[in-house]
């Protein structure tokens, strides 16, 4: 059958950003993605408040203080059970955004904020530090489907010459989440016995303001027009989002799409590892995932208060110098998305992860260096600005992109699945390995995360596609050639041959698609 560029299909009309686009992304990343980054943090700065409430509490029950052992595996839990609910959340993912769309789950999603916003703020007036623990298993589910789940919308109604900028953004507003966490977190306003309640209940004014205006907002085209199957819908949909009724173009475009996964229907996330033509999209966002959070940017901020201290920085000093580093964070992710589409997402990745690993390797080398010259601890502090301005130019941001142009509309639920599943178990795993690596290996810790990021850094190089400015379809035409297979557009009946795996049950189904070929 004849092959055709898809991208004569499509219009060199470039998307601009409308009104309705630009609140859409406003309203559901700061309902959604800006909770995440305040989860991550808001615990931090309270944490010898809570504990001391944890102690009192258990004294008040049971007449003894409680046990150190015992209030650490309390703490812990406190912690971990966020990164927990977060495995839990992605888990939900393909089957919430493919039964209620992805608007919709994201509306959804709220329930799993506002009932552990009010829990926490309740825990201490009950009494109950089991409260809290429960409320952060909650809580992080909704970060596990709204980190997968928003990229996922905003991609499917960005123009393609705007979607790595606007991909960017749910990552900006975890790091301007994770920035407020840690201006309330100050002992003078509210990181004290006063006010840490107040604080883990704040989470759920983002999401009632989410609720109550991302209603009003267009659902994702794509899904009302290749799962749903409602055109004008779509349409009407497009024509908000583009701010011009000229919508034919990119209507056909995700016709060929739709044509390309008739014989799919929306795949699950066993079906997906099964297809060769999706083989090494699925290799490409676990490496970025793991990559992502095995890179050691966890341990960097665990890390960074003692490399403060070390420096001569006062210890009621550290929560500024952690709000200053915060605002490096959210200063560079500014600049990736306005550079994200000049340069394209490959080359922020390889970027990020060099300087990411160059700074573990260099961080490495000062704190053990740190007692022989004065200057090394200042050099320690510039290691972990200069790691962090690394992630939040590449690593961060970038994954979520990539992830969203590699998979089409079929697969991208159950691929969001995988990539938030593992995302979410690394975070878990550097939370649970870090403390005992670094018991054992000590400072050396850092040479492991920056060996991680030299290779994915080298897998990066080798394997992923640049995606700036193509379809969806074009991505995965890109990618045919090392799936060692092929995608082919029929010009007559503007159908898509799509790959699929030898002796698949759809092979036999009138109207599949053809089996496929080996190049």
């Amino acid at each position: 059958m004849e092959e055709i560029d898809i991208s004569d299909k499509a219009s060199e009309r470039k998307g601009k950003l409308t009104l309705v686009l630009a609140l859409a992304v406003l309203i559901s990343t700061f309902g959604s993605s800006f909770q995440y980054g305040y989860n991550v943090a808001v615990v931090n700065s309270p944490a010898p408040v809570m504990q001391e409430f944890y102690n009192q509490t258990y004294y008040e029950r049971y007449g003894n203080p409680i046990e150190d052992s015992y209030l650490t595996l309390l703490w812990s839990l406190s912690v971990s059970m966020f990164p927990l609910g977060g495995f839990f959340g992605s888990l939900m993912v393909a089957p919430l955004v493919n039964k209620l769309g992805r608007k919709g789950t994201l509306l959804f999603n709220n329930i799993f904020s506002i009932v552990p916003a009010v829990l926490m703020g309740a825990s201490e007036a009950a009494k109950s530090y089991e409260i809290i623990i429960v409320a952060r298993f909650l809580v992080g589910i909704c970060a596990g489907l709204s980190s997968n789940v928003v990229p996922m919308y905003l991609g499917e109604i960005s123009p393609k010459n705007l979607r790595g900028a606007i991909g960017i953004v749910p990552q900006l507003f975890i790091t301007i989440g994770i920035l407020v966490a840690q201006i309330f977190g100050i002992r003078s306003m509210l990181g004290n016995t006063r006010g840490w309640t107040l604080m883990l209940a704040l989470t759920g004014i983002p999401a009632v303001i989410e609720l109550v205006f991302l209603p009003f907002f267009p659902e994702s085209p794509r899904y009302m027009l290749i799962q749903k199957g409602d055109e004008e819908k779509a349409r009407k949909a497009l024509q908000r989002l583009r701010g011009w009724e000229d919508v034919d173009s990119e209507m056909e475009e995700m016709r060929l799409e739709e044509q390309s996964e008739k014989a799919e229907g929306c795949l699950s996330v066993l079906n997906l590892c099964s297809f060769p033509s999706l083989r090494w999209q699925l290799i490409s966002i676990t490496v970025m995932n793991m990559g992502q959070q095995l890179s050691g940017v966890n341990a960097i901020y665990y890390y960074a208060d003692s490399i403060y201290g070390s420096a001569g920085v006062k210890e009621s000093d550290v929560q500024y110098v952690t709000v200053g580093t915060g605002s490096v964070n959210v200063f560079m992710t500014i600049a990736a998305v306005f550079i994200v589409e000049a340069s394209g997402r490959k080359l922020l990745l390889l970027i990020g992860f060099g300087i990411c690993g160059a700074a573990c390797v260099v961080l490495t080398i000062a704190l053990t260096l740190q007692g022989d010259a004065e200057w090394m601890p200042y050099l320690s502090i510039a290691c972990v600005i200069v790691y962090i301005i690394g992630h939040a130019i590449g690593p961060s941001p970038i994954p979520y992109v990539v992830t969203t142009e590699m998979f089409r509309q079929s697969s991208r639920p159950a691929a969001f699945m995988v990539a938030g599943s593992v995302h979410w178990l690394s975070n878990f795993t550097v939370g649970l390995v870090f403390p005992f690596m670094e018991n054992g290996l000590g400072t050396f810790s850092f040479i492991i995360f920056g060996a991680i990021c030299l290779a994915t850094l080298g897998y990066i190089f080798i394997v992923v596609p640049e995606t700036k400015n193509k379809t969806f379809l074009e991505v995965s035409q890109l990618l045919a050639k090392r799936n060692k297979t092929e995608i082919a557009v029929g010009s007559g009946s503007s159908t898509v041959n799509d790959l699929k795996p030898m002796n698949s049950k759809t092979d036999t189904k009138e109207g599949a698609v053809d089996m496929a070929r080996r190049l």
